[in-house]
């Protein structure tokens, strides 16, 4: 029996990224079109089979321990980035600043979709998502970059809308206008989802 229920839910790419392997900074650089292998995006920083935990997994693993990448792909969508503006105060933020891979429009409170949850594209590529993408301050330094003194705004400004971080199931191409079918667990909520929180 199938785990996965395809839905009636769609995500139509409108923006595709990749932060250059060469470098420190977090920003992006629009590409037209993103080739993605079982490792994430080809020639892309947060590429990999696995990564340096981070202060996200702080409570399982100290700092720098090799663990699975399940933070290939950045995604948010143009709807939480319009709203990301409009706390901050900008008439816009661009996507190359949050250092996203793939920027989506259509799908309702897309960085609350379930954990698990696939993406799949029409040549059958598909993404995984890990779970929510927590704001950090490396974003505002970008913004800072082009709005000094309004860098400091985007951590509270994003909470809650900073797009989904996800990993490649079957790898594929993205491009501009692909349509993103969105399959969630066929499983109820946890029932002491509310205890731990």
């Amino acid at each position: 029996m199938p785990a996965l229920k395809p839905t009636d839910f769609h995500a139509t790419i409108r923006w595709l990224g990749r932060v250059p392997e060469e470098g420190k900074g977090l920003q992006s650089v629009a590409v037209d079109w993103l080739e993605l292998g079982f490792e994430g995006p080809v020639g892309e920083r947060h590429s990999g089979l696995t990564r340096p935990s981070c202060s996200r997994v702080l409570s399982q693993h100290p700092r720098g321990t090799v663990i699975r990448n399940s933070r290939q792909v950045s995604m948010i969508s143009a709807e939480e980035i319009a709203g990301i503006a409009e706390r901050m105060a900008l008439d816009a933020v661009e996507p190359e600043w949050l250092g996203v891979s793939v920027v989506v429009a259509g799908l309702p409170d897309f960085s609350h979709i379930p954990p698990s949850s696939r993406l799949q594209g029409p040549d059958g590529v598909t993404l995984v998502v890990d779970m929510e993408n927590r704001p950090c301050v490396l974003p505002g330094r970008e913004i800072e970059v082009a709005h000094e003194g309004v860098g400091a705004r985007f951590k509270p400004a994003a909470k809650g809308r900073r797009g989904v971080v996800a990993w490649v199931e079957r790898p594929g191409v993205l491009r501009p206008g692909d349509v993103l079918r969105l399959h969630v667990p066929d499983q109820p909520l946890w029932a002491h989802y509310e205890a731990v929180r």
